[in-house]
């Protein structure tokens, strides 16, 4: 009484009350006396009542001392449960006049900082209740809240033009509120939002009489949260949004959807579900003034989602991706790249969301393609000063869009915009592949994987390589190339795909799986493969290349007719400085071959003069062009026209012959079969300079069917029964093709002096020629060579006519032969003896 006779006298403003401190504290003890659980006595009312009328008075209480009198007084009331419903009408008196007693002392204290900084300090007091799980004090705080920002609403007084810099942060903790399981919570909570608009209106310069017609309709929405169903609720939440999405400030946006993120973890089902319809609302309507907000709203919707198991949350956080990504696409692209590698479950659930709607997901899997091919693959590091070789780590913003592609095609609703983009995908993705073979992941990644491996049981390892097939892949399975998928995969192609060794393999598996399963899609394909012609990645050239190659091998290339167009961008990359290029270009141009046979004679000339330049290639030092240019030509050369033939015939057989004698199987079988064909394309008509080049030949050929190596023996038959016929001799040529049929077993000695007696019987003249070639061949590495060589002088020498064993240096011979009795092998020691035994009565 005292207090309240001080507060209404005319002196009550300058009359200093020194040990008000003191009282208020007397106050507070009284308060907390009473029984926490129930509400018997006027104690705690008369207490609030005299803290009412001491709070008005000066000085002003300390913020500490303020602060634990407001906490305390909420306690004291607050938390005492409600009296049964139809109990003593007393104590419901009793209570609701307590309740509006402490109304007024927050009043007071409000009173004393009308500014929208005392107002958040108020609400603060008021927050940890309007989220309590406990029912009746959501509802008490919501009537209070009401009934503060009422009297704020009263008592505003606004003489400059001010920013309510807190609007967002107060709306985003009402609003949620508006779908409380009380449903005079829900009321209360509309009410709040009102008077906030208002206040805004205030705060803009409005009077306080105006009427907004916007805000107006939010009184209009109160029956509509009375009813329980909710389908009704949640569509009036939405309504609620809209209205507020059309008051707010553009600066107030991005505080009240970060203060409702919060909301979403609410213990209150209803209120996370109307945060969610809130927040999704207001990104639909405002969402495009967020640009430069979208990493802080994405790093908040990742963190959300990993903190809850709720489905609606999940999807909300979706859903919000989503329409943010409708908005700001670029944005929220370069955000979600912005997680941690490797993408955990959450984050990718995210990526997956911007699938579904093909323009959005057009445009994700447009820009994650730019992002991908746009900064360099890998970077070189050696991890050691002298180690050889610098290692290849990948580059992250590359690695993290690679991932992000498969993530969102492997959503089913990304099939369209994979459609549309499939050329793009491909042509991208396959490049992808090429430059990260081999490739190490970035240490930062490498530990956190080791890390990871230590403390999971079987966790998803990241590597460069697999995460850009496994993208490829789901491109394919996406764009309705299950059968190619499939083909490649029965092939062991993608495997392959991922090994250095077996790289160009995988690529020509993939190529030939288009060509049979996905033809329409090449044309679009080839033409976004072709920008690999200027990569300056060696391994992106070559990829590419050894893929259009593969192409050439089918008819379909005609069909679509790209015939022409493949073959002009092959020859375009005759002089790459990759070796490997080069070798591709080659294949593919073979390949003409069998895709296109009836196409050869047309391009003879440019496909033969490719090859010769490829079995002329200087610059590749383990002769893997020229390797290919002998295969090549060994496909072409019955195809094109003789007189295209006969021009570079001689020039070939020339160039071939070293080859013959090469320490690799596959130099020396490819051209003793190309020496082969080129005397089957000339039966007939072998001109004189070219049955020289037989002639030089036959030794090695006849040697060599003691190859080690089948593959070279199989050769050297087929090219000793084409030879037969130019050498002009029958019984010859019915010797080559007796004895060496394929498939037949040969008695090489049997053979050998059947060979050299016809050959000394036509051909005596080349009896020195003959044995000093076979002189050579005492030398030979392989063991059966040597042995062979001794053989095919004894006979030769032994069917010669005396007028022409004169060709023979004798003493020459015997030598070499007294030298091969010393050689390690004894089948070498055993032929030597033998020919010299031939030898002696020819001494």
């Amino acid at each position: 009484m005292v207090c309240q006779a001080i507060c209404s006298s005319a002196q009550a403003g300058s009359f200093h009350f020194s040990r008000k401190a003191e009282l208020v504290a007397q106050m507070m003890d009284f308060i907390k006396a009473e029984p926490p659980d129930s509400m018997r006595t006027r104690i705690r009312k008369k207490a609030m009542l005299a803290c009412t009328h001491l709070v008005s008075l000066e000085p002003e209480l300390e913020e500490q001392v303020q602060t634990d009198m407001v906490h305390g007084c909420l306690h004291s009331v607050m938390a005492v449960p409600p009296e049964p419903q139809g109990e003593d009408d007393q104590q419901e008196s009793l209570h609701l006049d307590t309740m509006r007693a402490l109304e007024d002392l927050l009043r007071s204290v409000l009173r004393r900082n009308l500014t929208p900084q005392g107002l958040q300090i108020m609400v603060e007091h008021l927050s940890p209740w309007i989220k309590s799980p406990r029912g009746y004090e959501r509802a008490r705080a919501l009537g209070l809240s009401a009934g503060l920002l009422q009297f704020f609403l009263e008592h505003l007084h606004v003489s400059a033009l001010v920013p309510f810099h807190n609007l967002g942060l107060l709306v985003g903790l009402f609003s949620p509120r508006c779908a409380d399981l009380w449903p005079a919570t829900r009321q209360e909570a509309v009410s709040c939002v009102y008077s906030l608009l208002y206040l805004q209106l205030g705060y803009e310069g409005f009077s306080r009489d105006y009427q907004d017609d916007v805000a107006e309709r939010l009184l209009t929405l109160k029956d509509g949260l009375v009813h329980p169903d909710p389908a009704i609720l949640f569509h009036t939440c939405h309504s609620i949004a809209q209205i507020i999405a059309k008051r707010l400030p553009p600066d107030q946006l991005i505080s009240l959807l970060l203060t409702l993120f919060e909301s979403l973890g609410d213990p209150d089902k209803n209120c996370s579900r109307a945060a969610t319809v809130l927040i999704n609302c207001l990104l639909k309507e405002r969402g495009s003034l967020l640009q430069e907000k979208v990493p802080e709203i994405v790093s908040v919707l990742r963190c959300r989602v990993q903190d809850t198991q709720d489905a609606h949350v999940l999807q909300a956080a979706q859903h919000s991706v989503h329409i943010l990504a409708s908005q700001h696409c670029p944005a929220v692209v370069s955000s979600l790249l912005g997680s941690p590698l490797p993408f955990d479950s959450h984050t990718c659930t995210l990526w997956r969301a911007l699938a579904v709607e093909p323009g959005v997901s057009t445009q994700v899997l447009g820009l994650l393609l730019e992002k991908m091919s746009r900064d360099v693959p890998f970077k070189e590091s050696r991890a050691f000063l002298l180690s050889s070789s610098p290692d290849r780590v990948a580059t992250q913003l590359p690695l993290a869009a690679t991932c992000a592609l498969h993530e969102v095609m492997s959503a089913p609703a990304s099939g369209p915009a994979v459609l549309q983009l499939y050329p793009q995908l491909f042509a991208g993705l396959l490049l992808r592949v090429s430059c990260t073979v081999g490739v190490q992941l970035p240490r930062n990644l490498q530990a956190k994987e080791r890390r990871a491996a230590s403390s999971a049981p079987a966790p998803k390892t990241l590597d460069p390589c697999s995460s850009a097939v496994d993208a490829l892949r789901t491109a394919l399975l996406r764009g309705g190339s299950e059968d190619v998928v499939q083909h490649v995969e029965l092939a062991g192609g993608w495997a392959s795909l991922r090994t250095s060794a077996g790289h160009e393999d995988g690529v020509t598996r993939l190529a030939s799986a288009m060509a049979k399963f996905a033809g329409p899609r090449l044309p679009l394909v080839t033409k976004a493969l072709l920008g690999a012609h200027s990569s300056v990645y060696e391994v992106q050239r070559v990829t590419s290349t050894a893929f259009l190659a593969e192409l050439l091998s089918s008819n379909v290339v005609n069909d679509l007719l790209l015939l022409e167009s493949l073959l002009d961008n092959l020859a375009a990359r005759q002089k790459d400085p990759s070796a490997s290029v080069r070798r591709q270009v080659l294949r593919g141009l073979a390949n003409v071959a069998s895709g296109s046979p009836d196409k050869v004679r047309a391009h003879g000339p440019q496909l033969l003069t490719a090859m010769i330049s490829g079995l002329d290639d200087g610059d590749d030092p383990h002769g893997l062009v020229a390797l290919e240019a002998m295969a090549g030509l060994v496909k072409l050369l019955g195809l094109v026209e003789p007189w295209d033939l006969r021009a570079v015939l001689l020039h070939t057989a020339i160039r071939i012959r070293p080859f013959f004698d090469s320490e690799k199987m596959e130099f020396r079988s490819v051209s003793i079969r190309l020496f082969g064909h080129l005397n089957k394309a000339c039966h007939g008509d072998c001109e004189d300079v070219f049955l020289e080049q037989v002639v030089g030949g036959l030794v090695p050929l006849l040697l060599h069917l003691r190859d080690p190596q089948a593959p070279v023996a199989d050769a050297c038959r087929f090219a000793l029964r084409m030879c037969g016929p130019n050498l002009e001799c029958e019984e010859l040529a019915a010797a080559f093709q007796k004895h060496l049929q394929e498939g037949r077993g040969l008695h090489f000695g049997e053979f050998l002096n059947t060979t050299c007696k016809h050959l000394m019987r036509h051909f005596p003249d080349l009896l020195g020629r003959l044995a000093s070639t076979s002189l050579f061949y005492f030398k030979s590495s392989w063991e059966d060579v040597r042995a062979a060589a001794p053989m095919l002088t004894g006979f030769l020498v032994l069917h010669a006519e005396p007028q022409h064993r004169p060709q023979v240096d004798l003493e020459e011979l015997t030598a070499a032969l007294q030298l091969l009795l010393k050689d390690p092998a004894p089948a070498v020691r055993g032929k030597a003896a033998e020919t010299l035994g031939r030898l002696v009565k020819f001494a």
